[in-house]
């Protein structure tokens, strides 16, 4: 390395030079260089929607359009403006029978702004946290929090939720235990058992540490809440054990559920102390969704009858992606090859199976790691997936990310063609 990049190095902080990039991010960049070398690839590495088979709400985009003719271009409310705040605490307690009045919701440019400011909020340099994987970016959230990170690595059998068995060995020196359901990656969710477990575990540790001490507390990220499909219930833990309400921050807005990704508009309800204070460390960061945007959403929220109409038929374009990806991949599994997939249950994803190591191509090579698994699958099915290690589980775990919401319901068909042709390659 030359003096230069190393004086240049060394001018920019700890934090900043240790961050660790996206690993899906590195993968698309490899996709999207085979598609402008002219290729045919299914790209289902991203967690987004195609606006061509996934548009927003026709209102919704119409309600937007209006606002800015309105004018309403200037700062919003640093929470939020009230009458989306208004709107989405209706919509919490007729669609979700959570009560959160206007002053315990925060407004924010989707959910990340949200996620950052709870663990800004929340928790201190060398505090724990703890994560199962595969899950969506916690590590890098308690990394940018100098926190101390207990990763769980969650199995296929238990649809990989974590348990509160597994939690349970850690939670007395822990100050946030991180949630996701649905989740993200997996389209999975907890069960009503699986999560009053954890809630009571919290609850007990917090009677332990009696009323000075700082709690454990739970952020739940329920941003796919909406997105279930077939018997499929999501639940939350407030509305399982009210106690919890005391000791939970939510993660959640239209980004998934309206397939407005683009527009950015999150929130999170929680206790009002913590509210305030996200509300106060946003101010400084100025991660607002745009007025405009707020305004619109707040009119399309409060007549639930559309809400509710596209939301069933949203919840129908991705169950019939994501059923007829499961049926192919056991299609694929009866006929001898070694895939297998998950039960489709909730979100855009669909959780897929390569167990491939060690099997030889064509040409000899053998597939001794899961990048290779992924390159192969690339380079002869064309198809792009996410390897759940780039979530966080160990490096050859053979479980793979596939997300609907860019794909055609034509795909599908093309998509189990190429891997039933590519599979027959290897021996």
């Amino acid at each position: 390395m030359s003096t230069t990049l190393q004086s240049q190095k060394s001018k920019v902080s700890k934090l900043a030079e240790n961050i660790i990039g996206s690993e899906i991010i590195k993968l698309a960049g490899e996709v999207n260089e085979k598609i402008k070398q002219g290729e045919k690839i299914y790209n289902m590495t991203i967690g987004d929607f195609n606006p061509r088979e996934f548009p927003i709400p026709t209102e919704l985009k119409q309600y937007i359009v209006d606002a800015y003719f309105d004018d309403q271009t200037n700062y919003p409310a640093a929470d939020g403006m009230l009458e989306l705040r208004n709107a989405v605490s209706n919509l919490l307690k007729e669609r979700g029978n959570l009560d959160y009045k206007n002053d315990e919701i925060l407004i924010a440019g989707g959910a990340r702004p949200v996620i950052y400011s709870i663990f800004k909020a929340l928790v201190d340099a060398d505090d724990t946290v703890i994560f199962a994987v595969p899950s969506w970016n916690n590590n890098h959230y308690s990394y940018l929090n100098f926190a101390k990170s207990v990763v769980i690595e969650a199995t296929p059998e238990q649809n990989f939720m974590p348990t509160a068995a597994d939690i349970k060995p850690h939670i007395q020196n822990a100050t946030l235990v991180a949630l996701c359901s649905p989740q993200n990656p997996t389209g999975t969710v907890f069960s009503k058992e699986g999560l009053e477990e954890i809630c009571d575990m919290i609850l007990a540790e917090n009677i332990r540490r009696g009323p000075d001490a700082k709690p454990v507390y739970l952020m739940y990220d329920q941003i796919y809440w909406a997105l279930t499909f077939g018997n499929t219930k999501h639940y939350n833990p407030v509305v399982l054990r009210p106690e919890m309400r005391a000791y939970t921050v939510f993660v959640d807005g239209i980004s998934k559920s309206l397939a407005a990704t683009g527009v950015r508009v999150g929130w999170s309800m929680g206790p009002k102390m913590i509210i305030d204070k996200m509300k106060a460390i946003l101010t400084h960061v100025g991660a607002w969704a745009p007025k405009a945007e707020q305004m619109a959403s707040a009119k399309y929220l409060n007549n639930l009858s559309l809400y509710d109409t596209f939301i069933d038929e949203q919840k129908n374009k991705i169950s019939t992606r994501l059923d007829g990806f499961y049926k192919g991949f056991q299609d694929l599994k009866n006929e001898g090859f070694k895939v297998d997939a998950i039960t489709p249950q909730a979100a855009i994803y669909l959780t897929i199976k390569f167990d491939l190591h060690g099997m030889k191509t064509a040409d000899g090579r053998v597939l001794a790691t899961t990048k290779d698994i992924t390159k192969f699958i690339l380079d002869e099915a064309k198809l792009a997936v996410v390897p759940f290690y780039a979530f966080g589980a160990d490096d050859n775990s053979p479980w793979y990310r596939m997300s609907v919401g860019t794909c055609k319901v034509t795909d599908v068909a093309d998509v189990i063609s190429n891997l039933r042709n590519a599979l027959k390659k290897l021996s």
